[in-house]
């Protein structure tokens, strides 16, 4: 898990080759209106999405039949192919003079992922391939790195071992060979701090409230959301290993511009072919106090006790579904952007079993990172798909696969009960079935009318003066109350207002371009219809007034607001 200091702007990687658009071979078809086509006349809390292809890329919508009310419709473009990474340019036009789209290059510019989001991605897509480096070379002289760790009686208090633990972000077959002791041993964790831990780190009691943490509430309601861990080494335990490497994996000059590393599980420790070269057995590394900076940046007490829990609760997901999916049932692991989300929503399921226990500083502790990145993504939200196979990406693409996640929760757990929450992702993590598949599996809808259903929801759910209906609604979050509500009682970095922007003018002025990226939303656009107004008429193609491909199954979809 990648930790970002408030005041950065968040990253992301875009791969502009393979997986982009770069249209068929033959002349592209121009988008046009011709006669026969039919007007959408759609009631209000009616919506649609409406496939280019089948008209010529022309939408028409039908006149306003109340001479006293105005209408309204939201128009959210889409692309809701299954193809990660997918994207291409829109246009959306209205009748009016259009001036040229930017090249699709020019709009997809960004700043590299740091080195810190570089790692964790390189960890999810070796689960994925189901490839894993091998140690390079011995330990230093006098350390040793057993290549089966002890199990059982061995882990009590005080028990010394040794630990293989990868040490650089960009070769990972680089580690250290880390003494440790355990310092706190519960009936489900083994807490395990580095020897060499810098000076006026945590005490013993702190140690042990970690531990509990873990034992007592973060277990639980990962197994319980998600299903069990695996037990190679035997020992019953997930061991948690506190170690100078995780800091030292950013450097201190890297720390304040690109963030840190807060911990990581690694495939390897567990995987069939490699677990024997590693630690063999369930293990979770993470970050240490060293408020002195004698590692990397800065790291407060305070600052590692409210960060490992939420890690902890993360990384824990990732082990349980690397389990579920590779060793249990022998398939892959799960698609990256869907592994993603359900270890985000795994942070907001442990907030929410603070808060159930009437803790409302832990809770925000788990759920406002979520609500952050949340709120990055509906801030520009078509910069950043929701399908990706390039990595776990930016924290707007987590803020989208999150909320997609807790969007499938409230519509298809059975009611709105964390047991019911549980019972639905469980089944969706005990699964062969991973990515759009393991979606459509588990709801029985195709993944296109999920997409398009969560892109109006975003808008749509709580919109004040407009009854959304269920299908387009959260249960759990009302964001346009919650984000001020939490700005002013959680933390001042999230929106103090609902970010997500939805320009309104005419409907046939309409003038709107951008990127549509798999998944996600290309942008929000209100179009008006005054009284008695007359049916208007919108264009929907590429970038370059093209027709826009069959293979992205590309949308225009309508919600009728009023």
């Amino acid at each position: 898990m990648v930790a970002k200091r408030r005041s950065h702007v968040g990253f992301w990687a875009v791969m502009l080759a393979g997986a982009a658009c770069q249209g068929d071979p033959a002349a592209p078809t121009a988008a046009a209106c011709h006669s026969g086509i039919q007007p959408l006349a759609l009631s209000v809390g009616a919506d649609i999405g409406v496939d280019p292809l089948a008209s010529g890329g022309c939408v028409i919508i039908a006149a306003n039949g109340s001479s006293t009310d105005s209408a309204e419709y939201l128009l959210v473009p889409q692309v809701s192919t299954t193809d990660p990474d997918y994207h291409t340019s829109f246009r959306i036009t209205g009748g009016q003079p259009i001036l040229a789209a930017p090249p699709l290059a020019e709009l997809l510019q960004a700043p590299p992922p740091s080195p810190a989001q570089q790692f964790h991605d390189r960890l999810r897509l070796m689960e994925q391939q189901g490839t894993y480096p091998l140690p390079a070379g011995p330990p230093p002289p006098g350390l040793v790195a057993p290549s089966v760790l002890g199990a059982g009686p061995a882990d009590t208090v005080g028990n010394p071992r040794t630990f293989k633990v990868l040490s650089n972000i960009t070769n990972t077959t680089l580690f250290n060979s880390v003494p440790a002791t355990a310092k706190s041993v519960g009936t489900h964790i083994i807490l395990y701090v580095d020897n060499a831990a810098p000076a006026n780190g945590l005490t013993t009691a702190d140690y042990d409230k970690l531990r509990s943490d873990f034992d007592t509430l973060l277990y639980a309601v990962d197994t319980t959301a998600f299903g069990r861990e695996s037990d190679l080494d035997g020992n019953g335990r997930v061991i948690v290993l506190m170690t100078n490497t995780v800091n030292k994996l950013v450097t201190q000059a890297e720390c304040p511009v690109s963030g840190f590393v807060t911990g990581f599980f690694f495939g390897a420790d567990i995987a069939p072919a490699t677990h024997a070269q590693w630690n063999n057995g369930e293990i979770f590394y993470s970050m240490i106090a060293d408020s002195g900076a004698t590692l990397s940046c800065s790291h407060p007490n305070s600052q590692v006790k409210r960060l490992i829990p939420v890690t902890f609760i993360h990384e824990f997901q990732h082990m349980i579904s690397f389990n579920q999916h590779v060793l249990l049932r022998s398939v892959g692991s799960e698609a990256l952007w869907l592994n993603e989300g359900m270890s985000h929503y795994a942070e907001e399921r442990g907030g929410l079993a603070f808060l159930k226990a009437g803790d409302s500083t832990r809770f925000c502790e788990h759920v406002r990172g979520d609500l952050y990145n949340f709120g990055l993504y509906l801030t520009n939200p078509g910069s950043y798909p929701l399908v990706t196979v390039s990595g776990t990406g930016s924290l707007e693409e987590r803020g989208a696969e999150w909320s997609f996640v807790r969007y499938l929760v409230d519509q298809f757990a059975a009611d709105t009960t964390l047991a019911a929450a549980d019972a639905f992702t469980r089944q969706m993590v005990q699964t062969s079935a991973t990515g759009t598949d393991n979606v459509s599996q588990h709801t029985n809808q195709p993944f296109a009318t999920l997409a398009r259903r969560w892109v109006l929801a975003n808008w749509a759910s709580d919109l004040p003066g407009f009854a959304a209906p269920s299908t387009l609604k959260y249960k759990r979050w009302a964001f346009r109350s919650d984000f001020p509500a939490l700005h002013n009682s959680c933390t001042a970095a999230l929106p103090a207002t609902f970010p997500l922007a939805a320009p309104g003018g005419p409907g046939g002025a309409i003038s709107l371009t951008g990127i549509m990226w798999a998944g996600s939303a290309g942008a929000y656009q209100r179009a008006l219809q005054g009284p008695g107004g007359a049916q208007f008429t919108l264009l929907f193609s590429d970038g370059a007034g093209a027709l826009l491909q069959q293979s992205m199954l590309p949308r225009l979809n309508v919600l009728r607001i009023r």
